[in-house]
């Protein structure tokens, strides 16, 4: 306990000044950057410069147009699954490490446990039917 207060005198809101400084300087250097070039930037509009522009290809077709859900749920649950891909390469790194110290099976526990709530979401997903590509 008293190691948290003495933890304490030393978290004076004055440390915390050079942090807000710079944030002040950040934001006012974005809006002053902004003002900048709307004041001094081009003010010429054609009708060639408002037309959509699309990476060169010309618009076909009505942007309105219904699309499928799927594309964007695959793209999200890969996502998802890939951070969990993400968060096994340091366990497996240092897999040595943790078995040297003792804690390997503490650690592998909580992998473990780690895995299993991913490969509930993953059996919830297929159960919905979120991956049939058919319907």
């Amino acid at each position: 306990m008293d190691l948290l207060l003495l933890a304490a005198d030393f978290n004076k809101p004055i440390d915390y000044f050079p942090v807000a400084l710079q944030l002040v300087i950040a934001v006012g250097f974005i809006v002053v950057m902004m003002v900048v070039s709307h004041l001094l930037g081009p003010k010429r509009k054609t009708k060639d410069k408002l037309i959509n522009f699309e990476s060169g290809i010309p618009a076909v077709g009505n942007a309105r147009q219904p699309m499928g859900i799927k594309y964007f749920l695959v793209a999200i649950l890969f996502v998802l699954f890939d951070v969990e891909v993400i968060f096994f390469y340091p366990y497996a790194v240092n897999f040595k490490y943790f078995l040297a110290e003792g804690i390997g099976k503490d650690v592998f526990f909580e992998v473990i446990l780690f895995v299993a709530f991913f490969l509930c979401g993953f059996i919830y997903i297929i159960m919905k039917g979120a991956l049939d590509w058919e319907n």
